[in-house]
């Protein structure tokens, strides 16, 4: 490993993917997909704070035989994100998937939120976002080919309390999503730009998010690993698909919000609180990566292994819909025969 200071079309064939750039590499989603992409194949270059993180994803990587860049960046930095996507295609070449996952979050009610957190979370999460698209963009149209993956969420349409700064960094990526996804029909590029919207997670995010709630907070039950979503970002990567919504809380909460957006203010309303706590009290001294990344190695892993599942039924049915229909239509024909037996 090296390291380094710091639209959618009509589906066409997809060449293999060799490199792909994961922001927010070092821990968390990205650190699986990292590791996801790698074992597919990939050269992989990790963008992230956190040079602890990062170094071991990078010896990861190559302990499996892969092949990892490191660089170290702020992605609220355009001009350093930039710097690093022309790093990438010097040492491996033209990049073809560009992953943009970088985020920060702080859990407290809005009167409590600074202005000067609220627009670090915006940096980090919306702008962030968009310099990743913007620099991937400026590579990939002259050429005509490859993929930017939006890691989303279903907070990109229903916002929950305590997590205000957030949730409207991930509704101003759906809506930058789709601004951008039309520019690209309009110029009938091949780049493909596709948002996944993820479930809750498994993640180090709820240790190291800045918190100023009475107890730890907490991923909302069901949760999900955090390799469910990068097996989701690499099929993504090679299948054109507007959006990809993993797990039935996530479609669940999508469809709630378009039919009964009132009763789900609500409901969030009275449960969104208690429900993003758990029964630990916040540990004294307790810091968080907000405005600097912390040292150490965390993993992709949070602290809720046992009660997180590995699989999503409805990843499995997104991603072989197609048998789904040819089973569906075997069945159909067969039970026609047999009534007209």
């Amino acid at each position: 490993m090296r390291a380094r200071a710091g639209g959618y079309a009509e589906p066409v064939p997809v060449r293999v993917h060799r490199v792909v750039v994961i922001t927010g590499a070092s821990a968390g989603v990205g650190r699986a997909a990292v590791r996801a992409f790698a074992t597919d194949g990939a050269s992989v270059a990790m963008l992230a704070r956190g040079q602890d993180g990062l170094g071991a994803a990078g010896k990861g990587v190559e302990a499996d035989g892969g092949h990892a860049l490191a660089l170290p960046v702020d992605v609220s930095d355009a001009a350093a994100i930039d710097r690093a996507a022309t790093l990438v295609e010097r040492e491996l070449g033209p990049i073809d998937v560009w992953v943009n996952d970088a985020m920060v979050s702080v859990f407290a009610p809005l009167e409590r939120v600074t202005a000067e957190e609220f627009r670090r979370v915006t940096e980090v999460t919306y702008l962030g976002t968009v310099y990743g698209t913007m620099a991937a963009l400026s590579r990939m149209r002259p050429r005509d080919r490859g993929v930017i993956l939006q890691v989303g969420s279903a907070l990109a349409y229903r916002g929950i309390p305590l997590q205000s700064a957030y949730c409207g960094s991930k509704h101003a990526i759906q809506g930058f999503t789709e601004s951008v996804r039309c520019e690209l029909l309009h110029d009938r590029s091949r780049v493909r730009i596709t948002m996944v919207q993820l479930p809750a997670l498994n993640t180090p995010q709820f240790d190291w998010s800045r918190s100023k709630m009475p107890r730890e907070p907490q991923p909302v039950p069901p949760i999900y690993q955090p390799e469910v979503a990068a097996r989701a970002l690499v099929w993504a990567a090679k299948h054109p698909r507007r959006e990809v919504v993993v797990g039935g809380t996530t479609v669940a909460t999508i469809w709630a919000n378009n039919l009964v957006p009132g009763l789900l203010d609500r409901y969030l309303g009275w449960t969104g609180f208690d429900s993003q706590q758990s029964d630990v009290p916040p540990r004294p001294h307790r810091r968080d990566n907000l405005f600097e990344a912390l040292p150490g190695d965390v993993g992709a892993h949070g602290r809720f292994d046992q009660r997180s599942r590995d699989r999503s039924a409805q990843l499995w049915a997104t991603t072989n819909r197609r048998w789904i229909v040819a089973a569906g239509a075997v069945m159909a024909s067969a039970a026609l025969a047999i009534h007209r037996r």
